[in-house]
Parts: structure tokens; sequence; C-alpha cells
């Protein structure tokens, strides 16, 4: 084997050995990742610091999915719309392929770097998360199908666990806990006003929550691994997936009567359609940047805070009573965060420790003291 892959090179005669290094532009080992440019609809990342990125990325995924959100909500609302939820998941794969075509074409590096195998199995449960959550909206009202998405940052790290070999802290694990109860609390309110559960509903929303807590971590490997872009990976799932709803609906029959309703309503069907992939697109370029700057749990969390602003603007846009069970779960989901971005900077955000507080407390104690005999 050649030294010149960084192996060691011996010659008998003068017994010495060399080591050469690769160059930049040799080919390394999928393994061994060089730094890249990491673009996000044309923002270069690289160059920022690492808390700038961040910051870019969860303004981006907060701004594109409230639309989103709020637009998935008016979808739905339309009368007679409720049984076509594969069908809009359908235009939404197909919007996607064309926008993840569009950007890959504007970059320099066009290569197909994840095995197509992997991504076969990323449509399969990007179809799953996406194809089944729309659906269940047709049995299931707005917040109840929250109280069941809320709670894929547990599953999300259990799959980290067995799918990566991770293993997560004790703060890690208080904040998916302390998340969840929050959302779960902040949505339990209006599923209390308006109940509409549905075992249909309730085994979509069920199968859903299983399937998106494995496509984060699935991405993050194949991302990390074979150092894939975010356009590419948009390109080659969603296209994948269109394929396999397709074929779902020609087989099951329902592709019909789902284009001959939006026909008769063109403008609230893909009119809204296309806004709704749009912003979703946008959404998702920002999502996959943190998943790939800084894991799964990470941007399960940002995403699970977008929700609780997204029931917020539900409450704005579309008339729902108000209870202060609503301030508790967002003060809930609110430690939460902190608790992940605590448990990633521990050594920037040092907390006192119970001793520490103790004798701040005797401090002050002789302070009031020395200040009455004064």
């Amino acid at each position: 084997m050649s030294a010149k892959y960084g192996l060691v090179g011996y010659n008998s005669s003068r017994k010495h050995i060399s080591i050469s290094i690769p160059s930049s532009t040799e080919v390394m080992s999928p393994h061994i990742k060089s730094v890249e440019e990491l673009k996000v609809l044309g923002i270069n990342l690289s160059s920022y610091s690492a808390l700038t990125q961040f910051l870019i990325c969860v303004a981006g995924v907060f701004i594109f999915y409230l639309i989103y959100g709020y637009l998935q909500e008016l979808i739905f609302s339309v009368d007679g719309f409720k049984p076509f939820g594969w069908y809009l998941t359908l235009i939404q794969f197909g919007f996607y392929s064309m926008f993840g075509l569009v950007e890959l074409q504007l970059t320099q590096d066009k290569r197909r770097r994840i095995p197509g195998k992997t991504y076969m199995i990323i449509a399969f449960l990007t179809v799953g998360t996406m194809g089944l959550s729309n659906t269940s909206l047709g049995y299931l009202n707005y917040p109840t199908q929250v109280i069941f998405k809320c709670c894929k940052l547990i599953p999300v790290m259990i799959g980290g666990v067995f799918i990566q070999g991770k293993r997560y802290n004790v703060a890690d694990v208080s904040a998916a806990i302390c998340m969840s109860l929050g959302l779960i609390w902040f949505t339990l309110a209006d599923s209390k006003v308006a109940p509409n559960f549905n075992v249909t509903g309730v085994l979509l929303i069920s199968l859903a929550l299983c399937a998106d807590a494995a496509i984060g971590n699935v991405q993050e490997k194949a991302m990390k691994l074979h150092n894939g872009s975010n356009s590419e990976m948009v390109l080659y799932s969603y296209s994948i997936g269109f394929v396999y709803i397709l074929t779902g609906l020609l087989c099951v029959g329902g592709l019909g009567s789902a284009v001959t309703f939006c026909a008769e309503h063109p403008v609230k069907t893909y009119g809204y359609a296309f806004l709704f992939s749009l912003t979703g697109y946008f959404g998702i370029s920002f999502v996959l940047a943190l998943i790939k700057l800084f894991g799964a749990l990470v941007a399960v969390t940002v995403t699970t805070g977008r929700k609780a602003m997204t029931i917020v603007l539900s409450f704005m846009f579309f008339a729902k009573p108000f209870t202060f069970q609503y301030i508790w779960g967002g003060l809930l989901v609110l430690f939460g965060i902190f608790l992940n971005v605590y448990s990633k900077n521990r050594e920037k955000m040092k907390l006192p420790s119970v001793k520490d507080l103790r004798n701040l407390l005797l401090t002050g104690k002789k302070v009031r003291f020395l200040s009455q005999n004064v």
C-alpha cells in the first residue's frame, strides 16, 4: 500500500521511516471528514461562529415553520379537504423534489454521496412521518395532533442510543421530559375544550411519531458518514418518497377524487399547497443544517419549541379559549430548552452549586447584620 495516503513506507537498505500527509485535493476515507462549506438557501454558515450558526438556523426554523403550520391548518379548514391528506403529501413531495433539484443545480458539487439504499430508507421514513401526520388531521384536531408529536423527543433519544450508540446525560433527558410535559400541558386545555379523539387518527399519528423519531437519527448518521449536502438529501429522499406515495395512491384508488376536488378549488388547494411546500422546504433546509451541525436532539428540541409558538399563533388566527395552563406549559417548555442549551455549553454556563448558593446566602445575612449594627 502506498505511503501517499499516510501509511508507513519502510526502506530496508537505509532503515528509515517516511510518512507523507495527503493533500486537500486527494480523496480521503468517508469516515474522515474534511471541513467543507455548509450553505443553506445561499447562506454560507461556515464563516460564522457556532453560536451565530445556531441562531441563524433557529430563526429559519421558527420563521418558515410558523408560516408552514398556519398554512397546514388553513388547508384542512377548507370544507371537504380532510380526506385528501395523502394527496396533499404527494403535492408537497413533488414541490420539494423540484425545489431540491433547482438548489442542487445552483451548487458546484452535484455528486450524490449518500448511497441509494440509504435514501430508500430515509424516503420511507419521511413518507411515514409527513404523510401519516397530514392524514391524521382529517381525524384529529390540531392541538390533539401536537400532543402526540411533541412526545417525539424521548423516542429520538432512544433512537440515538440504538441507531448511533449515543449516550445522553441527565440534563438532556430532563430537557426532553420537560419539553414533552410542557407541550402536553400547553395543549391539554384545548383538547378538553373540544376533544375530537378518533382511533384511526390516534393510530396514524402514533405511527408518524415512530417514523419521526427514527428519521432524525438516520439522517444525522448518513450526513456525517458520507458528508452529504442538504440539497442532495432533500432531492433524493423526497423524489423517492414521491414515487412511493404515487404508487400507493394508484394502488388504493384515491387519486381521482382528490384531483377532481382540487380542480374545483385550485387556489385554496394548489395555491395554498405551493406556499405550504415552499415554506416547508425552506424550513427543512434549516432543520437539516441543525442536524448536521448540532445533532438530531438539538434539532428536535428547536422544532419542539417551535410547536409551542405555532399553537400560540393558532389561538391568534383561529379563535380559541385561553387559560393559564398555556402559560405554565410554555414556561415548562422554555425550561426544557434552557436545560438542553446548558447541557451543550456546560463549560461556558457554569451554574452555582448548592454549596455556592449556601455561602452566598450566609454572606448576605452577614452583610445585613453588619449594616444593622452600623
